[in-house]
């Protein structure tokens, strides 16, 4: 192993031990990983524009990408270090030279229970057909939640699950199910060219990163109308704001047929938002939305669009809905966030207090707190963290401040790492 894997390898490493979501690197500039909110400088030296040069081939695992690197502006990809995780990859060229942001992805798949995400989840995942919806902000956990809920269906039902990502990050082993797994660019030059083939391809449950276009929309609609379970990601913030961003992106003259057809085939908007707690942690806060006559209307009228919070918000009892600031209540009562936080983070604080002060949210006793399964605690003094180092961004206590105790130092010398990074990739001494 040479210097520059060393290097490399003591990033990843360090990356890896102190939980941290990303690693930043760029030619000429110090390396740095995501701790909490800000980022924190590594005792590395850093790459030169030679070194990034030879890193980036390295991490390319795609022909067609290794063959395009020289003239390539921006790439996305993922590549495996055994006994360490798998890496997901963005490069992309600045003033500097050649620069990648790589994000930590655990080895193992989180599960329901892993990231103490509500039951209504599962009831959502066993849903014969329909489109699901995971929305938020980048680093809100969508892809992790995603993940555990496709976890359960492997676990509990025998089906043909066929995802398509862009890169595919959590690595699902054949368990119950059958699960067939795409990636951009190397399995299939676009999701909807991976979403027309689906169909013909028998699938039971179809995954799609994420809903970037009309045409993959359009197909994914075309999907759950044809008796299939269609889970995907919108970057929104709630379950009101995904109907609209959907509805916008045909054109005015389609716009009443397309309301019909997501009244009819949408299923469930399950919307993320990290709320942060005392001691560095983070609470997820959730939005869940479950399709009925009510929302339906709300879908199909879109003056009536605006109802759908109101909607949500009594359908918790029956239908196991619920709106943020119902779920932040709980957090306060449960003595999980504070009041002020509570505000910051409602979607309208004036609301929300005068609710909260005539108990309009339900309570839960301080006693579970920490079991409390609304309460989506991802770490706790009690328990230690979860297996998945970041929960994609969800997960993480973050070290101190650089120059405090406390970040866990680079590994002095990595000579007895089973694992070399080799041009071909990154693999086992001595494998073939």
């Amino acid at each position: 192993m040479n210097d520059l894997e060393k290097k490399f390898l003591s990033l990843l490493q360090a990356a890896v031990q102190n939980n941290s979501s990303d690693i930043h690197l760029a030619t000429g500039q110090t390396p740095s990983i995501r701790a909490g909110d800000g980022l924190v400088a590594v005792s590395l030296p850093p790459f030169s524009a030679e070194e990034m040069d030879v890193l980036c081939k390295f991490m390319l695992s795609d022909p067609k990408q290794k063959a395009a690197f020289a003239e390539s502006q921006d790439l996305d990809g993922s590549f495996e270090v055994k006994g360490l995780g798998r890496f997901r990859f963005n490069m992309y060229r600045s003033v500097a030279g050649r620069c990648a942001v790589l994000r930590v992805i655990a080895s193992k798949v989180p599960t329901l229970a892993d990231l103490k995400l509500p039951e209504q989840l599962k009831k959502i995942a066993g849903a014969a057909r329909g489109l699901v919806l995971v929305t938020g902000a980048t680093g809100s956990g969508k892809s992790s939640t995603l993940a555990a809920m496709i976890h359960h269906i492997n676990e509990s039902e025998a089906l043909h699950i066929l995802t398509v990502e862009d890169p595919i990050e959590f690595l699902h082993s054949q368990k119950k199910s059958r699960i067939s797994q795409r990636e951009i660019g190397r399995d299939t030059a676009s999701f909807a060219n991976a979403l027309k083939s689906a169909l013909r391809q028998d699938p039971d449950v179809i995954l799609v990163g994420e809903m970037r276009d009309i045409e993959t929309l359009d197909i994914a609609l075309k999907a759950a109308e044809t008796g299939h379970l269609v889970f995907s990601t919108v970057h929104t913030s709630d379950a009101m704001k995904t109907i609209g961003r959907l509805i916008s992106l045909y054109p005015a003259a389609e716009q009443n047929s397309a309301r019909v057809r997501l009244a009819d085939n949408l299923h469930a908007v399950i919307s993320q938002r990290l709320i942060p707690v005392a001691g560095g942690r983070k609470v997820v806060a959730q939005e869940i939305m479950v399709n009925n006559l009510g929302i339906q209307e709300c879908i199909l009228n879109e003056k009536k669009t605006c109802e759908i919070p109101s909607f949500i918000e009594k359908g918790k009892e029956v239908s196991g809905m619920q709106t943020f600031d119902q779920h932040l209540g709980d957090l306060v009562k449960a003595r999980l966030i504070d009041m002020d936080t509570a505000l910051a983070y409602a979607t309208n604080p004036s609301d929300f207090q005068r609710n909260f002060s005539f108990g309009a949210s339900s309570g839960v006793d301080d006693s579970t707190a920490h079991s409390q399964e609304d309460g989506l605690v991802l770490e706790s003094a009690e328990s230690p963290p979860p297996a998945d180092p970041i929960a994609e961004a969800a997960t993480f206590r973050p070290p101190p401040t650089p120059g405090k105790p406390g970040l866990t130092p680079l590994p002095p010398a990595l000579g007895k790492t089973n694992t070399a990074i080799t041009k071909s990739g990154i693999k086992k001494p001595g494998a073939a």
